[in-house]
């Protein structure tokens, strides 16, 4: 699940998800769907199983709009149908710019509209802005939920090297009398070198407010000594952000 993120957090979800009572099937897609007598589906699956199920829904992905823009007769170049832009959204014809999910850089909502002011300060506020998409937080709204913010551990090994991983899996204290699992995962990614938090990554309740704020601190290039220096809350899952002391890998 969540292709792309980082190993650790995926993991984690995964058992989660699987501990919920949920049945995860990958690597396969939906071929067929047929209404049986009592109103559920029966399904055909690439993988050749055919489950019955309530109901389905399928995510079939996007691509950008730019068929009909007439960009090939203009020379603005393009990438799977994606406009190339730098980082200040120039395309590669003068004079034109693109901002949002049709240059394919980050689909989300926030980073259209981020790109967006950044693009009207540089061409109009008297101010280069540039956009920065290496420290994105993000939310994933599963039950448990899921929120991270830079550089995953497989990605930041291969950038850094040497790397500090502080991780603590728990059953957060609201849960502590519940009869589900319902562990949390954080986990803390720190350059060696520079002692530079590089990412930092939850699954638990409320992660995605949490990350929220630690995409903050990443921003600005917090280091694993300044979150220590930071007083806990407690009770809260969020302390142990804060608390992590000994790292429980460490890549060279």
């Amino acid at each position: 699940v969540l292709r792309g993120f980082d190993r650790g957090l995926r993991d984690h979800l995964q058992q989660a998800l699987l501990e919920s009572g949920m049945t995860i099937l990958t690597g396969c897609t939906v071929t067929g769907i047929a209404r049986r007598v009592d109103g559920s589906l029966q399904t055909q699956l690439s993988d050749g199983s055919s489950p019955v199920v309530d109901a389905v829904l399928r995510a079939t992905g996007r691509v950008p709009n730019t068929q009909s823009l007439g960009l090939e007769q203009v020379g603005v170049a393009t990438t799977h149908g994606a406009i190339v832009v730098n980082e200040w959204s120039q395309t590669s014809v003068a004079g034109v710019y693109a901002v949002g999910d049709v240059t394919g850089r980050v689909m989300l909502t926030p980073a259209a509209v981020r790109e967006g002011h950044a693009l009207a300060d540089t061409l109009f506020g008297g101010r280069k802005v540039p956009v920065v998409h290496d420290v994105i937080p993000t939310a994933v709204f599963t039950t448990p939920e899921v929120g991270t913010v830079g550089l995953g551990e497989e990605d930041a090994a291969a950038r850094f090297g040497a790397i500090d991983v502080y991780e603590s899996r728990f059953k957060p204290m609201k849960h502590a009398l519940a009869p589900r699992p319902g562990r949390m995962l954080i986990k803390v990614i720190v350059d060696r070198a520079s002692d530079r938090v590089l990412g930092v990554h939850l699954v638990g309740p409320e992660a995605a407010e949490m990350i929220q704020l630690a995409g903050i601190a990443l921003q600005m290039g917090a280091t694993k000594a300044q979150f220590d220096a930071v007083l806990p809350v407690h009770p809260t899952a969020a302390e142990e952000v804060v608390t992590l002391r000994v790292p429980v890998r460490r890549h060279d």
